[in-house]
């Protein structure tokens, strides 16, 4: 880069432009002297970055803050957003970042279940990747690159708009970013067809400590295992990932049938508990378990379960399926509709099939306070163990999402990327709790952990078994840039089981000096003494 021409023009656009009050931290003057430095179109500049001295600062960094539970003004803020509208605005970022010892945290979506997207204890600027969100569909070689801004919906949209007979298996939730969702695992409604997201990726690019762009080639094929589903932040910045495209059927079918326990819930889902992951792969029934007023009562509540399918063909197929596989939940014809992928998609997102532009929309129509947590299940809960959850499911007045395992989802190695949840799952559970008032949220959040140790009999030893995208501190964190491995393996087991070590080993070797961290990246693995 040629740096005469940045001389005297970026130290006047430093304190003329408004945007650029400069606090009187030095540390942070002197990150944003360097980035401005590194800037290659310096009338984009404006654009590019906003400290927190702009009057506008506050709105934006509550734009895309998903869980309320991070609103609250004690929390801190960052020291500036980079909005980069090219890798090279990421590499001048990490550079800078790190020359002059501040943190970075990456959003993409801002969905991180804790935050850790856009929250830090030390001194941070976030890299906002909103502006990287281009989408290149290549139906012919039947793949796709998508900038980690891009949100699963642009994603759908994209693809259906280029054609009808691919689609990608990734989150339900169209607002959440690509870059996060798909280094964590990411699971959808064709997951036991496909598998996650993270298996379906066959090229990346990824900004490191250094501020080198790599790709699958340059990064080596440990550092492109460790960032499909063991979290990128803790290795780099990923600004596009490489999509294989899978093919889906001109016509998919869905059903959504609702029980209370009064109704025999119970019984279906200890049914459903013994048949879901055996299901022929194409056969997603996934069931939601909540809370709901009971029939015939003044105030009293019972549990409500809603069995929602995706079948990847015709009508007339599935019901033949359900009837040889599980008659007693009655499925029939009026219970079912028949729609085009995109239009399932829509349908799991809550959004009128009419209304496929929806999906470009990045902005959550709702938030709230909440809490969530994860487990695995290796053997069917009992009926009692059931009755008891129910009675704490009410107490607690959240709900679950009970997800099937089996078909593709078994056929995949443990270690073929660092997500391990394999073969000998039957399914995963999320449980969420939600709140609007913030006087609530330490009572809301010790009621989830009550249920959550209640249900400790009943799922996945040693470790207890979490998913990473589902982010939950309460299993641990780390405490600063010292933390041992020994000391993250409180946490990292759990996400990781055998990977752990692997995930550590390619820190080491990327990221030795451990510069992207926060309360739960992957530790530096201990060098063996000579």
């Amino acid at each position: 880069m040629n740096m005469e021409i940045f001389k005297l023009l970026p130290i006047l656009f430093i304190f003329f432009n408004p945007i650029w009050s400069i606090t009187s931290n030095s540390a942070t003057e002197s990150f944003l002297q360097c980035f401005t430095s590194h800037i290659q179109n310096l009338n984009s500049s404006s654009k590019i970055i906003l400290s927190k001295n702009s009057s506008a600062f506050s709105s934006v960094v509550q734009s895309s803050i998903q869980n309320l539970r991070f609103l609250n003004t004690s929390i801190s803020k960052p020291e500036a957003i980079i909005y980069p509208f090219h890798d090279s605005h990421v590499q001048a970022a990490v550079i800078c970042s790190k020359t002059n010892g501040i943190q970075i945290r990456i959003r993409s979506g801002g969905h991180d279940y804790e935050g850790q997207s856009y929250v830090s204890r030390a001194p941070f600027v976030i890299i906002d990747l909103f502006n990287l969100r281009s989408i290149d569909i290549d139906i012919e070689n039947e793949s796709a690159w998508v900038e980690s801004g891009a949100t699963l919906g642009e994603l759908y949209y994209r693809i259906a708009e280029k054609s009808k007979a691919y689609g990608f298996p990734a989150g339900s939730c169209p607002t959440m970013g690509v870059g996060g969702h798909i280094s964590g695992g990411g699971f959808g409604t064709i997951l036991r067809k496909y598998g996650l997201a993270a298996d379906n990726v066959i090229d990346a690019r990824i900004v490191d400590v250094n501020g080198r762009v790599l790709d699958r080639k340059s990064m080596g094929e440990e550092l492109f295992w460790a960032i499909r589903g063991g979290g990128g932040s803790s290795f780099g910045v990923i600004v596009a990932w490489k999509l294989r495209l899978v093919p889906v059927p001109p016509s998919v079918t869905v059903f959504s049938i609702s029980k209370t326990t009064e109704q025999g819930a119970t019984k279906l889902l200890s049914k459903w508990q013994n048949i879901a992951d055996k299901f022929h792969e194409d056969l997603f029934l996934h069931t939601v378990i909540g809370v709901g007023d009971k029939a015939g009562t003044n105030g009293g509540k019972t549990i409500v379960i809603e069995f929602s399918s995706l079948f990847l063909g015709p009508v007339e197929k599935l019901l033949l399926l359900m009837q040889d596989n599980f008659p007693e939940l009655s499925v029939a014809r009026s219970d079912c509709t028949e729609m085009s992928w995109i239009e399932s998609v829509l349908y799991f997102a809550s959004i009128s099939r009419n209304e496929s532009e929806a999906l470009l929309n990045r902005t959550q129509q709702s938030k709230s306070f909440f809490k969530a947590k994860s487990d695995y299940v290796n053997e069917p809960i009992s009926e009692a163990g059931l009755e008891g959850l129910w009675q704490k499911l009410i107490e607690v007045g959240g709900y679950l999402i009970w997800t099937p395992y089996g078909g593709r989802m078994s056929e995949i190695s443990n270690s073929e990327i660092p997500f391990p949840h394999r073969s000998g799952n039957l399914f995963k559970i999320q449980y969420m709790v939600t709140w609007d008032d913030e006087k609530e949220t330490e009572k809301h959040i010790g009621m989830m952990r009550k249920l959550h140790a209640y249900m400790a009999p009943y799922v996945s030893k040693s470790p207890r078994a979490a998913y990473l995208n589902y982010k939950d501190l309460d299993l641990g964190r780390n405490k600063d840039a010292n933390t041992s491995y020994a000391q993250a393996s409180i946490w990292g087991l759990s996400y990781f089981k055998n990977n752990f070590m692997r995930l550590a080993q390619v820190k080491t070797l990327v990221d030795p000096g451990n510069f992207f961290r926060d309360e739960q990246s992957i530790p530096v693995y201990p060098s063996r003494k000579k």
